[in-house]
C-alpha cells in the first residue's frame, strides 16, 4: 500500500487511545499522517497527526473526516450492549457512514472493529473459525454482523478491502479466568491492527482478535494472511486468575459471550447514557 494517510475513527476510546501511539509510530512509513476522529476531547494534535472531530451520527461530519485518507481502522461506536435505537443510530447508521464515505473518497482498506459478541452464544468448549455461522448475543454483538456484512457488500461491490477484527477482550492484562482464552494484549492489539491495514491482497477477511493465547476458544485462521504473530500468551497470568470465575452453572459461564448472553443484561442502557 502507498504511502498516505491513515483514519483512526473512535480515537478517544479505549483501544483507540491505547493504539494512537503504536500506529503513529508503527506506521510512519506507510501513512506518514495519522488522522483521529472522535466526537470526544482528543488533546492536542502530536508530530505527524492531524485531528478532525465527527459524530458517527452525522454523514456529513463523517464525510469530511474521511475525505483525502488512503486507508480507515474503524473503532467508533458504542463499545457496550445499549438500547436498539442507540445501537442502530450510532453502530449501524455510524458504520455505514463510515464506508459510504470511503467509497465516496476512494479510499481502498477499511478495517472494521468487530467482536468476540458476534458469536457470543457459541459454547465455550467449541473452537470455533471466522467462518462459522454468527450467533450474536446481543444488539451490539447484532452490530458487529451488520459491519462484517456490510463490509463484505463493499467489498464485492466496489472493491473496498475490508478487515473485521473481532477483538476479544482487550485489556492491559487477563482480569479473570475467561482471559485466559480471550486476552487481547495492548502491544499485540497494536500489531493486529497494523498488519490488518497494511498487508496486501486482503480483499475481504474476519480474523480473531486475540493474542496468541494457550486456550483460546477462536482459531487463528487467517493471522498468516495478515502476518499476524501475536507476542503475548494469557497463560502467563494463570496462576493469578483461573480461580476468578462465575457459578460454572450459569449460561454466562459456558458461551464464550460471558455476561452478554444474559437476557437481563442491558449494559449502558441501565445507566442512562446516551
Amino acid at each position: 500500500m502507498t504511502a498516505g494517510r491513515l483514519l483512526l475513527t473512535g480515537a478517544a476510546g479505549r483501544v483507540g487511545a491505547a493504539l494512537r501511539r503504536h500506529l503513529r509510530e508503527d506506521l510512519a512509513d506507510a501513512f506518514p499522517v495519522l488522522r483521529l476522529t472522535d466526537n470526544r476531547d482528543l488533546g492536542e494534535a502530536g508530530d505527524g497527526e492531524e485531528i478532525v472531530y465527527a459524530d458517527l451520527t452525522n454523514f456529513e461530519e463523517v464525510r469530511k473526516a474521511v475525505e483525502g485518507v488512503d486507508a480507515v481502522i474503524h473503532l467508533g461506536g458504542i463499545a457496550d450492549e445499549h438500547s436498539y435505537e442507540a445501537i442502530r443510530d450510532v453502530n449501524l447508521d455510524g458504520t455505514y457512514h463510515i464506508l459510504e464515505a470511503a467509497r465516496r473518497a476512494g479510499v481502498g482498506r477499511v478495517v472494521f472493529a468487530s467482536s468476540i459478541h458476534a458469536v457470543g452464544f457459541y459454547p465455550r468448549a467449541e473452537t470455533i473459525s471466522p467462518t462459522v455461522p454468527v450467533r450474536p448475543d446481543s444488539y451490539y454483538g447484532v452490530s458487529k454482523v451488520y459491519g462484517e456484512a456490510l463490509g463484505r457488500m463493499y467489498w464485492e461491490r466496489h472493491g473496498i478491502g475490508f478487515v473485521a477484527v473481532r477483538i476479544c477482550s482487550f485489556q492491559p492484562q487477563p482480569k479473570d479466568a475467561r482471559h485466559l482464552s480471550t486476552w487481547l494484549s495492548p502491544r499485540d492489539a497494536a500489531q493486529l491492527f497494523a498488519r490488518a491495514v497494511t498487508a496486501p491482497n486482503v480483499g475481504f477477511l474476519i480474523v480473531a482478535g486475540i493474542s496468541g493465547n494457550t486456550r483460546r476458544w477462536m482459531s487463528p485462521e487467517g493471522w498468516d494472511l495478515l502476518g499476524y504473530a501475536p507476542q503475548d500468551d494469557a497463560e502467563a497470568y494463570a496462576a493469578e486468575v483461573e480461580r476468578i470465575h462465575g457459578d460454572p452453572g450459569d449460561i454466562t459461564e459456558q458461551r464464550q459471550g460471558g455476561i452478554f448472553v444474559d437476557s437481563a443484561y442491558v449494559g449502558l442502557a441501565q445507566k442512562g447514557q446516551p
